[in-house]
């Protein structure tokens, strides 16, 4: 079988792009779980597809959310006529408040419940744009996009999948999507419409890549009612139920199960309270009269009674479900507990996750997840899925989005496979720009496409530099010297002090140290002014160190000159 070729590696500045031409830009979303976002450029206008977010990971410390990077499109705001929403997943809406941020009035266009969960993150930020909700089978122009929307199946209500016209070609975005025939909404993916898009003539498809590792087909979301049943049906005190703050198809079978139990229900966390709200004011959800109770009304219930539906499925230290595991919340996690799990495991948690089964599991509950039950079902397509899309589709070109190479890669062999040619299909990374021009793909080179770290809760973005020495503490602790320096004679007034923190050397290295100050000070070939003598006293130190413990902390010389 052909292999498609990685596009990835030493490539020049995107070239000027053509005035016919239609320009894809992933600035996230491809190599990685998250920060889905894709510009396309036509005409001198910019489109964007998707603005999410990126969770960090355990080494990342001090991260609270991971943005795409916006220089690329920074100088053109004004050019942007749109930001088309797939659906309402963090990963796909939660950057749209920084990007609002540059500029407040780009219109946002989505379903209804993806505006809704969007409307209600831009509150807290104090932004009103334009909101235009479309459904599937509507059709809108944006400038000199001509956009279609398309019904998908995925883990939560009112997705989208997007076609695109325009002179250079058809283009067609999945979003993120699966084909379950029996979804708890009766609303399945619109494979009539891919196939009469295919028949159109789709120049560039681009492919949700998530489960094109995993044969078959997915799992439909009922089947897992047994699974689900026999946990209340078994559980001898409260049932605690972890799960994404926008599931709400496995929130609305939790639900169903409880009223079935004669259980109350009570939300628990900002996001979950807010989020299952917005939904079942939509008619999303639906939740039986009384079967929600407030936090103070299941004080007088007994625990086989009660369902505690909370956020934390993917170990977040600040989410309620962490916080019950460390024993740092209200609910105190208890001997005969149960704990449900119920969301997957995604790649670059497992460390947080197993952590709060094994402190759930240490105060005597009952842990059921996906890996000893099946309580869980993916939202994306997997190979067989994909396969019948490429052969219902049948595009020219194809472009595997949403996935770490992993999967990319076993998308790109799947569309071989069904026979579009090895050449056609893009392996590529973020940043690599991608021209189509009368139905042919090209790369185009690349912009850049960092990673940006958003510090905390503000809006500050952290360096890379920043995350650097915070990953050094984290491993060797700090190292703080303050040395008097006389700057005549390029010598130590007095020895140095050493403020240590976060790590415990024997006391035998500050001879060392001081000896190696002492040296290197000697040997300067010129007057140092207070900032070279900091320098060379901290790379002095850390010499010492590096050969002694074959780790370094975070060294910081301060010098006062006489």
């Amino acid at each position: 079988m052909d292999t498609v070729t990685s596009h990835t590696l030493d490539l020049p500045p995107a070239k000027p792009l053509t005035k016919d031409g239609l320009r894809i830009t992933p600035l996230g979303g491809i190599g990685e779980i998250g920060r889905n976002m894709t510009v396309f450029e036509y005409r001198g206008r910019l489109l964007v597809i998707d603005c999410g977010l990126l969770f960090p990971e355990d080494n990342q410390p001090g991260i609270d959310v991971i943005l795409p990077d916006f220089d690329p499109i920074r100088h053109r705001l004004d050019d942007i006529v749109g930001i088309v929403l797939t659906h309402g997943h963090e990963d796909h809406i939660g950057a749209v408040p920084y990007l609002l941020a540059e500029r407040p009035d780009i219109p946002v266009i989505g379903s209804t419940l993806t505006l809704a969960f969007v409307a209600s993150k831009l509150a807290e930020h104090k932004l009103t744009p334009p909101m235009i909700t479309v459904k599937e089978n509507d059709h809108l122009n944006l400038g000199p996009f001509e956009l279609e929307f398309l019904a998908v199946n995925h883990s939560i209500p009112d997705g989208l999948a997007v076609a695109l016209r325009t002179d250079a070609g058809l283009v067609l975005h999945t979003g993120d999507f699966k084909m379950d025939q029996f979804p708890l909404d009766h609303r399945i993916t619109d494979l009539g419409g891919f196939a009469r898009l295919g028949a159109e003539g789709v120049d560039l498809f681009l492919v949700d890549s998530t489960n094109a590792d995993v044969p078959g087909f997915t799992t439909p979301e009922a089947d897992l009612k047994p699974a689900i049943e026999e946990v209340f049906r078994n559980a001898p005190r409260r049932i605690i139920v972890s799960s994404f703050a926008s599931h709400v198809h496995r929130i609305q079978q939790i639900l169903d199960a409880a009223a079935a139990h004669d259980r109350k229900v009570v939300f628990v966390g900002r996001s979950m309270v807010k989020n299952m709200g917005i939904a079942a004011d939509l008619g999303y959800l639906n939740i039986p009269d009384g079967l929600v109770v407030g936090m103070k009304q299941i004080e007088r219930l007994p625990d086989d009674k009660i369902v505690l539906i909370c956020t934390g499925s993917q170990g977040e230290p600040m989410a309620a479900l962490s916080r019950m595991a460390m024993r740092d919340h209200i609910i105190v996690i208890g001997e005969g507990d149960t704990v449900l799990m119920a969301s997957s495991l995604i790649p670059g948690n497992e460390n947080a996750i197993y952590r709060v089964i094994n402190e759930l599991t240490r105060w005597g509950a009952r842990v059921i997840h996906k890996g000893n039950a099946k309580v869980h079902v993916s939202g994306h397509a997997s190979a067989g899925e994909l396969a019948y899309c490429y052969n219902v589709v049948s595009p020219r070109n194809v472009l595997p989005v949403h996935g770490e190479r992993r999967h990319l890669q076993a998308n790109a062999d799947i569309a071989i496979r069904t026979g579009i040619p090895a050449e056609n299909v893009f392996i590529i990374e973020d940043g690599v720009v991608i021209d189509l021009i009368k139905g042919r793909a090209e790369i185009a080179g690349r912009v850049p496409a960092r990673l940006v770290f958003v510090d905390g809760m503000t809006d500050q973005h952290a360096s890379t530099a920043a995350l650097r020495d915070r990953r050094q503490l984290a491993d060797a602790g700090a190292l703080t010297i303050l040395a008097i320096v006389n700057t005549d004679t390029q010598t130590l007034a007095e020895d140095p002090e050493f403020f240590p923190r976060g790590f415990a050397p024997e006391t035998t290295w500050v001879t060392a140290a001081t000896s190696a100050i002492t040296t290197a000070l000697s040997k300067a070939e010129h007057p140092l002014d207070t900032i070279e003598a900091e320098q060379l006293i901290s790379q002095a130190v850390i010499r010492v160190l590096e050969r002694r413990y074959r780790k370094t902390p975070l060294v910081t010389a301060l010098v006062v000159t006489e």
